[in-house]
């Protein structure tokens, strides 16, 4: 069984306390990272309004999140690709 650990965190000047099973220097880094998107959706000429910063932060993130699941898919089928070719090579007694 995994133990809660408390982190204090404060993202776009708002605190928060979360309870959570990861490690506090991992939930520590994802509030960074929304932090950072929430701050630069915020930017020149970007949102005023906190609620359409995060709304924006939350579309870049997810825009991250979805290319790097398509990227592992492609670099798991390369890797399904490379395995089956692999295993061609080798003869059916040894595989």
């Amino acid at each position: 069984m995994s133990k809660k650990s408390s982190v204090k965190l404060v993202i776009a000047g708002e605190e928060f306390a979360i309870r959570t099973d990861e490690p506090p220097e991992h939930t520590k880094a994802v509030a960074e990272h929304v932090d950072r998107a929430i701050r630069a959706a915020q930017g020149p000429g970007g949102a005023s309004d906190p609620r359409k910063a995060a709304i924006l932060a939350a579309l870049q993130i997810t825009d991250e999140l979805l290319k790097e699941r398509a990227t592992r898919a492609e670099f798991a089928g390369q890797i399904r690709a490379l395995t089956a070719s692999v295993r061609r090579m080798i003869p059916p007694g040894k595989r």
